[in-house]
C-alpha cells in the first residue's frame, strides 16, 4: 500500500486561514494571548499561522515561541533510540497569558501532556488552548482534544499521518503512509 494524499496545498491553505480566523474570534487582538509551536513539527505551523494573521488580517505584534518538550516526555530514555533535544525560543513571559500550542498532528496526547509540563518553567499561564492541524481522534491515550482542529483523520494505529511543508524542503501537503 502506498501513501494517500489526504490534503493538498490548497487544501491546507484554506484550513490554515479558516484555523487564523477562529483564532482571531477568540482572541481578537492577540494582546494577552502567545502563540506556542511545540517542537519540532509544530513550529512550521505555527509559523504560517502567525505569518497569515500578519500579513493577511493585518495583526501586529503576535508573540510566537518555540518550546522543546523533550525531557518532559513519559518515553524520554525508554526505548533504544536516543531523543535529540531541540532548542526552546520562548522571549516573553507566559504568566496570565492566554496561551495557545500549535502541533501538526494530535495523536496519543502525550506531546500536550508534556508541553503543559513544559510550559510551567515560564509561568502559570492564564488558560492553555491546543490547534492542531490534524486530529487522530480514535487514538488517544490521555483525555486532550483541540480547540481548533484543521482535519479529523480515522487512521488504524499501523498508518502515519505524515504533514510535508515548503518551508521544511517539500511541499504544503497532509499523506497517510503504512507503516
Amino acid at each position: 500500500m502506498s501513501q494517500k494524499l489526504l490534503l493538498s496545498a490548497k487544501e491546507v491553505n484554506i484550513i490554515l486561514h479558516r484555523l487564523a480566523c477562529q483564532l482571531i474570534e477568540n482572541h481578537t487582538h492577540f494582546k494577552d494571548t502567545v502563540l506556542i509551536g511545540v517542537q519540532p513539527r509544530g513550529i512550521y505551523l505555527a509559523d504560517r499561522i502567525k505569518e497569515i494573521l500578519e500579513k493577511e488580517y493585518q495583526l501586529a505584534d503576535i508573540k510566537l515561541g518555540y518550546l522543546d518538550i523533550t525531557f518532559y516526555r513519559d518515553d524520554f530514555r525508554r526505548g533504544e533510540k536516543t531523543l535529540e533535544a531541540n532548542k526552546t525560543d520562548i522571549n516573553f513571559v507566559v504568566e496570565d497569558k492566554r496561551v495557545v500550542f500549535i502541533d501538526d498532528v494530535l495523536y496519543t496526547g502525550r506531546s500536550i501532556r508534556s508541553a503543559l509540563t513544559a510550559i510551567q518553567s515560564f509561568g502559570r499561564p492564564q488558560e492553555v488552548e491546543l490547534l492542531t492541524l490534524i486530529d487522530r481522534r480514535f487514538s488517544r491515550h490521555l483525555p486532550i482534544q483541540p480547540n481548533y482542529r484543521g482535519r479529523q483523520v480515522d487512521a488504524i494505529n499501523q498508518e502515519k499521518v505524515k504533514v510535508h511543508w515548503v518551508a521544511n524542503g517539500g511541499e504544503d501537503a497532509v499523506y497517510l503512509v503504512p507503516n
